[in-house]
């Protein structure tokens, strides 16, 4: 690279951490972060409803509402200069869909979402923060679209004289109530960086997984279509007829495969070989699969309500992504659910903010 570098003092450990959050998209990171007790001090989002969110649930923070690549590294410089004596955490969720299991067939090389890290290390260059985080799903790492793109990326930051751990997780390992495999990177300036031991799950402190029940069993009941009159978010999509006769044919559980022949859709009974995970319900006495973009429908996923005869709610929704249950969201159902999907599990967020602290008190106690 041909940036310019700026130099930094060195901050005090003992300081809170700011957080700079790029694609932040509605703040589900940066929720778990300042649960651990950092600090939201920016965030970059190309999605003016997500931005509306972030905004309105970080009253604080700078916002630019931007592609990445049409903001110059320098747009920040005064923020930054602001925060001179704090440790910087650069925070970099960037869109996980070129490289999703999810995604049929090749991803385009086109594609310029497969370059957004790149964009974020001119920011990394010209101002070094002291930690990095990203999340992401296992195909950045491991998937023909975004291998030779990773290690490019933590070569890069090793240059930079970043200490860099990376690797895939298990969000119900750190008591998020979803069956969701991550791909987490932590990088230091400081020293060496390690993932937070699991807390969910055999040999750890808590055996038992997180279930759906325990983060929306006391929720009150609402019908397909219908909105809670006292809940915010507490809102449910509309189902068709034939829908509503096929999620009171379906089990706590169960699927498409679990309907009689003739309630099962066409593509299924015809050997449809795509997604079979549709058309469900979820357990009460389980994670949940892993939320997309669509997890309040229930012809497209396992998002069914275990019990009610409709899809999960958006507030249903951001709970089983642990979002604490002030967190507001603006903008349509579809726009709401995009967002919710498209965010970081604030628990995990938390979890990982709270191994940051511990990483800094230690340095500071080694009089770094």
């Amino acid at each position: 690279m041909t940036l310019q570098v700026r130099s930094r003092p060195a901050p005090n450990l003992l300081k809170t951490a700011k957080v700079f959050d790029f694609f932040c998209g509605c703040g589900g990171a940066s929720a778990g972060f300042r649960a651990a007790g950092l600090e939201i001090a920016f965030g970059l989002d190309n999605d003016s409803d997500a931005a509306q969110t972030f905004q309105s649930n970080f009253t604080g923070a700078e916002f630019i509402l931007a592609d990445i690549e049409q903001v110059s590294e320098d747009a920040i410089d005064g923020l930054v200069d602001a925060w001179a004596d704090h440790p910087l955490l650069f925070n970099a969720c960037a869109p996980c869909q070129p490289f999703s299991k999810q995604r049929r067939g090749v991803a385009d090389p086109d594609d310029t979402r497969l370059q957004l890290l790149y964009h974020l290390l001119r920011f990394v260059y010209r101002h070094r923060p002291e930690l990095i985080f990203a999340e992401n799903v296992p195909g950045l790492r491991d998937g023909s679209a975004g291998k030779d793109l990773f290690q490019r990326f933590t070569q890069a930051l090793s240059e930079l004289g970043y200490r860099v751990s990376h690797g895939v997780i298990r969000s119900q390992d750190y008591g998020v109530p979803q069956r969701r495999g991550r791909l987490v990177l932590m990088a230091s300036l400081l020293g060496s960086i390690a993932h937070p031991k699991e807390t969910h799950g055999p040999d750890s402190p808590s055996p038992k997984y997180s279930t759906v029940a325990d983060w929306i069993g006391s929720l009150p009941a609402i019908a397909a279509g219908e909105t809670h009159p006292t809940m915010p978010s507490h809102r449910a999509a509309r189902l068709s007829p034939l829908n509503l006769e096929r999620i009171r044919a379906t089990p706590p559980g169960g699927g498409w495969r679990d309907l009689p022949p003739h309630l099962q859709p066409n593509s299924r009974r015809s050997g449809f070989k795509g997604y079979t995970d549709v058309y469900g319900r979820l357990r009460w006495n389980a994670p949940a699969p892993a939320l997309t973009t669509r997890c309040i429908s229930y012809s497209n996923g396992r998002f069914g309500h275990p019990q009610q005869d409709r899809a999960l709610s958006i507030r249903e929704a951001a709970a089983l992504q642990t979002f604490p249950i002030e967190f507001t969201f603006t903008g349509n159902l579809n726009s709401q659910a995009k967002q919710i999907g498209n965010a970081v599990p604030a628990l995990l967020a938390q979890r990982f903010g709270e191994s940051i602290i511990a990483h800094l008190k230690q340095l500071s106690q080694n009089d770094y």
